[in-house]
């Protein structure tokens, strides 16, 4: 009875040590999905919020990003930028602030893939945005680069990837013959 008890006693310790060790010390893909949970939340404003909190959002956003960002976005409305600079960014969250009352973000489905080397991983997922009068939900499939800098990730390249569409399909399509 006394070494079963012991077990059971020495089991629970080693599990309760194991949960202790993920949570003092996350692995690097909980670290990523937490931190682009943040930006995600960064990213987000209500028509309430004012102009300091604005300001304080779209730097608390751009802290995110590497000194120097990649960005290339294949969206009509949307020119395709280069690079961009976190003071950069900062000046482009400011502007959605001014020209949307509101806008909810969500990153959903985050996949990440780390590196052998653990010091650069790629997260992909999709982008849910809800603009506050729009009936739309705008969706859209991204890709991020991130790279450990000076022991934090911080977003390095920002890509949208064009996923098919209906008029993808019907350009590429070739007929097919039944019973050839």
């Amino acid at each position: 009875m006394k070494i079963a008890f012991r077990i059971v006693l020495l089991a629970a310790l080693a599990a309760l040590s194991v949960w202790l060790w993920t949570i003092i010390f996350p692995s690097p893909e909980k670290i990523i999905r937490r931190q682009l949970g943040e930006v995600a939340k960064r990213a987000s404003f209500t028509a309430d919020e004012g102009m300091l909190a604005r300001v304080a959002g779209a730097q608390s956003l751009a802290s995110y990003f590497s000194t120097n960002v990649e960005v290339r976005l294949d969206v009509p409305e949307l020119a395709q930028i280069t690079t961009l600079d976190r003071n950069e960014i900062m000046q482009y969250a400011l502007a959605a602030h001014s020209n949307v009352n509101s806008l909810n973000v969500k990153f959903l489905d985050v996949n990440v893939t780390l590196a052998p080397n653990r010091r650069s991983a790629i997260a992909d997922f999709t982008v849910e945005a809800r603009v506050l009068g729009e009936q739309e939900l705008l969706v859209q499939e991204m890709k991020f680069t991130l790279q450990k800098i000076s022991g934090q990730w911080l977003i390095t390249r920002v890509e949208t990837i064009r996923t098919l569409s209906i008029l993808d399909f019907e350009r590429t399509r070739t007929p097919f013959i039944v019973g050839a």
